[in-house]
């Protein structure tokens, strides 16, 4: 294994002036090393990462990082900045910043290393030799752990005496030895305290603590060695369980068993937290681990004088507590369990409706008419392959509603919501209340199980809950809800609506085609693009949908694939308006947009969404009224121009998205040729912004 970190991804002298400069600086040495094989990828894949959370920690540190396919090995390069870049620390710039590169699949060594040096910069020792190193080779050395910061610190007080006189250098002498005597003091200090440190008898508060973040490499392992520091200072026993990228080594259950309190520091889910119900517990982010451990373990030490405990296991919280803010209100948190559902479900959509497209693509139009492929099946006929693939759909879709309800419950109730949530959506099924029975399901079965949850269960009976009570009751009242109070009106309302797209026509259709065409474009792959979907994918999951339902699946994936195809064709015409990593992007955009992925259009729309949103909702618009024009029908919910062949009026169809995307298009160039550069900025198109790789480029900044 190469050394991660060598002389030449060393920079003393860093002069950038922002973040992003100082990521191009630091990846150009790695660049040059053939660390990273892409700049532009790379540097892509560090801003989505900073955009995820500042990469700024007190004390004057930036870690930008990221795991990136276009990374070859772990590697490391370090910038010491004289004036400071602002990574978005509390406490200002940072004059200490370390790019952190890890490849898509690094290995548990290369993760652990990373981690120690993460670690590291907690230390205070350490962070000051690295502020007096003189030499790139020196610091190298000290981030690899060859040097201790100690002999840094001696050679770089050699060198300067080297470099002066005598007098100097004797000045110098002067200046060390007492600092050194004091370190000689503070060691022996701390060699004789340790025995009184161990001979009280009375037990030490106990914490038990967990962190992790988005990537798992420098937060997680920055938040425990902070804790940990903070923990023997207060004189409390801090153990640290790191849930990192390298995987993590679940804390021993006699340990949690004895902690008298917990500390989450974290932004992503805890894994297996039931482990640590029915204690004392302070829920944070990462970053306040890493800048305030101190106040966290006065906080929880607090709460357990005041004999504030969390729930017990089986209420703990559920998946969407625990991955987002406590403040969060119920709006946004409505819309995450709608989504979990709605993620969940999405899988049957794709395999069960491309499954029956394929049945009647090989079987003919009559194939939902065959008989059972059980009783009915010739190897050597098209007809029966076809029944085949059609009743193995069919059987995907029956699980649609079931799956939805099951998962909106377990979004928010865990676990135990599960078991109602799929009992309400199997109900849901069998009265007809359809796709509106099944979200009304989810909601109540996930609620049911929040209220028995609070409810205070005998000590003995807690094992039994999550496992014969909580289904068993939760089970009962969905039931008894769906079929007997709210199952009839739903159905009604679902006939209702059916019936009603049934009688679209005509302008009604046209208006319903753009409003469903403004939907998909409008957040790409995000909640309202989610709903226009799951909307359409709704109502051709059925065996025999109507013509209507069929319309408006076209009509939805029709828009979903004009974003990135427009923006793909604007790189390519106008490839002057975008910059070099944007034009890359154009490229994928091109298979992305194909697909009816609209996810690919993400990247242009977060760089400048003022001009790119516009641009797609009005091409998106302009193909769905399109499309609902030309009566073009589409059975399978997923697929792009790969099924054209099962859509209805394919011509059209294609001549429908051909409009959106030469609309979308003409906008998009149109709005970003009229923007005016930066103060500074070479406009797009200059000799300097086209040279993107050389030393001192600019880019065009959207305005």
């Amino acid at each position: 294994m190469s050394e991660m970190i060598t002389a030449d991804l060393v920079d003393l002298d860093l002069s950038a002036e922002s973040k992003e400069a100082a990521a191009r600086a630091l990846a150009e040495r790695m660049v040059a090393k053939g660390r990273v094989t892409d700049l532009d990828g790379f540097l892509a894949d560090v801003a989505a990462r900073e955009a995820q959370m500042p990469t700024g920690l007190d004390g004057g540190i930036g870690i930008p990082h990221c795991r990136s396919e276009h990374v070859t090995e772990p590697t490391l390069a370090f910038g010491r900045s004289a004036a400071g870049i602002d990574f978005g620390a509390a406490d200002g710039p940072a004059d200490l910043i370390f790019l952190i590169a890890a490849p898509a699949g690094a290995d548990d060594a290369h993760l652990t290393i990373l981690s120690s040096l993460a670690r590291q910069l907690m230390n205070s020792e350490f962070t000051d030799a690295l502020r007096g190193v003189s030499d790139a080779e020196t610091a190298a050395a000290l981030v690899r752990g060859d040097v201790t910061p100690a002999e840094a610190a001696e050679g770089a007080a050699a060198a300067g005496a080297s470099a002066g006189d005598a007098s100097a250098a004797e000045a110098t002498d002067t200046a060390t030895a007492p600092a050194a005597a004091s370190a000689g003091a503070a060691a022996g200090s701390t060699t004789t305290e340790t025995p009184e440190a161990e001979a009280p008898e009375e037990r030490p508060f106990r914490i038990v603590a967990v962190t992790s973040c988005p990537t798992g490499i420098a937060h997680t392992y920055m938040a425990a060695e902070s804790l940990e520091n903070a923990g023997r200072e207060a004189g409390v026993e801090v153990t640290v369980e790191t849930q990192g990228s390298a995987g993590f080594t679940r804390l021993d259950p006699a340990v949690i068993a004895a902690a008298d309190g917990v500390v989450f520091a974290h932004d992503v889910p805890v894994r297996e937290k039931d482990r640590f119900a029915g204690k004392p517990t302070v829920d944070v982010g990462v970053k306040a681990g890493i800048n305030r451990p101190a106040e966290l373990i006065t906080e929880v030490r607090a709460k357990a004088e005041r004999g504030e405990k969390t729930a017990p296991a089986g209420a703990t919280g559920t998946p969407v507590d625990r991955a987002g803010d406590s403040t969060e209100g119920y709006g946004t948190k409505l819309r995450k369990w709608l989504m979990s559902g709605v993620s969940y479900m999405v899988p049957f959509v794709a395999a069960g409706g491309l499954l029956i497209a394929l049945g009647f693509a090989i079987g003919g139009w009559t194939v939902n008419k065959a008989p059972s492929v059980m009783d009915h099946f010739v190897w050597t006929q098209s007809d029966s392959w076809g029944a085949l693939l059609f009743q193995i759909g069919g059987m995907a879709f029956n699980f649609l509603v079931p799956v939805l309800a099951g998962y909106i419950a377990y979004g928010m109730a865990d676990r135990p919501g599960l078991v109602p949530g799929f009992v309400g959506g199997a109900i849901s099924l069998s009265i007809n209340a359809g796709f509106l029975g099944g979200l009304a399901a989810g909601l109540i079965a996930g609620g049911v199980v929040l209220a028995i949850q609070r409810v205070r269960i005998p000590a003995a009976m807690r094992g039994i809950m999550p496992v014969v009570v909580i289904p068993l009751i939760s089970s009962a009242v969905v039931g008894f809800l769906m079929f007997v109070v709210i199952g009839k009106p739903i159905a009604a309302a679902q006939k209702g609506m059916t019936d009603w797209l049934n009688g679209l026509t005509g302008a009604n259709a046209v208006l319903l085609g753009a409003l469903l065409g403004l939907m998909m474009c409008f957040d790409l792959g995000g909640p309202v693009n989610k709903v226009a979907y799951t909307f359409a994918t709704a109502g051709i999951a059925v065996a025999s949908p109507s013509d209507s339902a069929m319309k408006i699946m076209a009509a939805v994936m029709a828009a979903g694939m004009v974003p990135p195809l427009a923006m793909a064709l604007a790189t390519t015409v106008r490839g002057k308006l975008f910059t070099p990593a944007e034009r890359e992007n154009g490229k994928a955009a091109w298979v992305l947009g194909a697909s009816f992925i609209s996810e690919g259009a993400i990247p242009f729309a977060a760089a400048d969404p003022l001009r790119v949103i516009p641009s797609a909702m009005v091409g998106g618009a302009v193909t769905g009224s399109l499309s609902m024009m030309f009566d073009a029908t589409l059975r399978a919910p997923h697929g792009g121009i790969f099924v054209v062949p099962l859509i209805g009026n394919p011509f059209f169809y294609l001549v429908a998205i051909a409009a959106g995307v030469c609309v979308s298009t003409a906008l998009a160039v149109l709005l970003k040729g009229m923007r005016k550069p930066a103060q500074g900025t070479p406009a797009a198109g200059s000799a300097e912004s086209a040279a993107p790789g050389e030393k001192g480029s600019k880019q065009p900044v959207a305005a």
